[in-house]
């Protein structure tokens, strides 16, 4: 099961992110019936075992687990259900996913006592705002991994100069792309 993600682990000094495909065996797979119960179980048997050999090695591996609240969660789907920009975001498999939301809320939890090891554990995030969420993670990582601030000083921006003579041509001589949004 792991050796398509070994391929892309980090070599010394590198960061690699992974989404949570790492755990589909425990969530997706298993509550659409995509994986049999002996790979589930063998999943859930070795997840650990794999992490630990990773940390092990030197890897360091830090797991976060957004979380989104019901209410939220509802109120996003009815968005991309409305927003004809966002409704390539529902696929067949998300409608059927947000019929069995408590069997995924209760692989999950089977999941992380499984996978919640000292050696690296689960970190939940309050994912109700996106925004919030992603700062949050960032500066938690930033506050476990030893890093040089490579911050860059900030440039000074002189005041723009008057246009003097200079007037743009009008816009019925050039091509404007049409604003529908």
């Amino acid at each position: 099961y792991f050796q398509r993600y070994v391929a892309h682990l980090p070599a010394a000094g590198e960061l690699v992110l992974f989404d949570r495909s790492w755990y589909n065996r425990a969530g997706v797979e298993r509550v659409m019936g995509f994986c049999s119960d002996f790979e589930y179980q063998d999943f859930l048997k070795a997840c650990p075992e794999f992490e630990r050999i990773l940390v092990r090695s030197g890897i360091m591996l830090v797991k976060y687990w957004f979380s989104v609240s019901d209410v939220v969660q509802e109120k996003r789907f009815q968005k991309r259900m409305e927003d004809r920009t966002r409704s390539w975001k529902l696929s067949p498999m998300d409608v059927e996913s947000r019929a069995r939301g408590v069997e995924y809320s209760m692989a999950k939890d089977v999941m992380f006592a499984h996978t919640d090891i000292s050696e690296a554990p689960w970190y939940v995030v309050n994912a109700d705002c996106k925004k919030r969420a992603r700062l949050n993670v960032i500066t938690h990582l930033l506050g476990l991994i030893q890093y040089q601030d490579l911050t860059p000083v900030p440039p000074e921006l002189r005041p723009r100069p008057e246009p003097g003579d200079y007037k743009r041509p009008p816009i019925e001589e050039q091509n404007f792309v049409p604003e529908v949004w």
